[in-house]
C-alpha cells in the first residue's frame, strides 16, 4: 500500500511494514497548518522508535500497535493515539496537542514537556513527568519511582499508586495522587487541596475519561526550601 493512499473516509494510511519510518516522519513534518490530510493511520509500528515526532500540524494520528522510544516527541498540536504500549520518553518535549497511550508507558513519559495533555490508560514507569514544564499528565494506573523529578510546572495526576521519591526537587508543579505514595522526594510535601486545585483536577479527570472524584485525591507540592542554596539543606541537594 502506498504511503499517501487514502481510504474512502479520506484517512491517510501508512503501513510501516512496507514504507520507511523516515518517509512517514518527513510527510508528517511537512504538513501545513491548514492541510486537508487531517486523519492519519499508522499500521504495523512493531515497536519502531521515534514514530510521529516533530509534528506541528493539528492532525489526528492513530498508531495501531506498540511504539518504541520517543514516540510523539516534540508534538506541537497533533492529537496522537497509540493503541498499545509506548517505550521510553513518549511525548518527550511536547509543546501542545495531545498524546493518548492506550496501554502502559515506559520511563520518562512526558519528560520536559511544555504543554499539551498526555493520557496513559495503563501504568507509567519511573520518572514520569521528569522536568515537566507545563504539560498535563494523567496516569490511570500506577506511576514508578521519582515521578515528577524536578518538575517545574504543570499537573501530574496519578489515579493509582506512586513509587519512591515522588516529586523529588519539585518546583511549582501540582501532583495529585489517589492511591498510596511509597515515599516523597526532597522538598515535596502534602498540600491543602484548594477550590482551584479541585477545579483543575476535575477538568483533567474529565478530559481523560476518568470517573474518579477530586475529593479522593491528595495534592502534593513543593515545600520551597531548595529554591536557594543553604548550607543546612546541603544533604538534600
Amino acid at each position: 500500500m502506498s504511503a499517501l493512499q487514502k481510504t474512502l473516509e479520506d484517512a491517510v494510511i501508512f503501513d510501516l511494514s512496507q514504507e520507511k519510518l523516515r518517509d512517514l516522519n518527513a510527510a508528517l513534518q511537512g504538513l501545513e497548518e491548514k492541510t486537508n490530510r487531517t486523519e492519519w493511520s499508522v499500521l504495523n509500528p512493531r515497536g519502531a522508535h521515534a514514530i510521529a515526532v516533530g509534528v506541528t500540524a493539528p492532525v489526528a494520528i492513530t498508531i495501531d500497535g506498540h511504539a518504541g522510544y520517543y514516540c510523539a516527541g516534540m508534538n506541537d498540536g497533533a492529537a496522537i493515539t497509540i493503541r498499545g504500549n509506548a517505550g521510553t520518553g513518549v511525548a518527550e518535549n511536547m509543546m501542545s496537542g495531545s498524546v493518548h497511550v492506550k496501554g502502559d508507558a515506559s520511563q520518562s513519559a512526558g519528560a520536559t514537556a511544555h504543554g499539551g495533555l498526555l493520557i496513559i490508560d495503563g501504568n507509567a514507569a519511573a520518572r514520569c513527568g521528569i522536568s515537566m514544564k507545563g504539560v498535563n499528565i494523567v496516569v490511570k494506573g500506577n506511576a514508578g519511582h521519582m515521578s515528577a523529578f524536578m518538575a517545574q510546572s504543570g499537573n501530574l495526576v496519578i489515579c493509582g499508586d506512586a513509587g519512591e521519591a515522588l516529586g523529588d526537587s519539585l518546583y511549582e508543579a501540582r501532583l495529585f495522587v489517589k492511591g498510596t505514595v511509597k515515599s516523597l522526594g526532597a522538598d515535596c510535601e502534602v498540600k491543602e487541596m484548594t477550590a482551584e486545585d479541585k477545579e483543575i483536577l476535575g477538568s483533567l479527570l474529565k478530559q481523560a475519561g476518568c470517573t474518579e472524584k477530586p475529593e479522593d485525591f491528595t495534592r502534593y507540592g513543593s515545600a520551597r526550601t531548595l529554591y536557594h542554596f543553604h548550607v543546612d539543606n546541603a544533604g538534600a541537594y
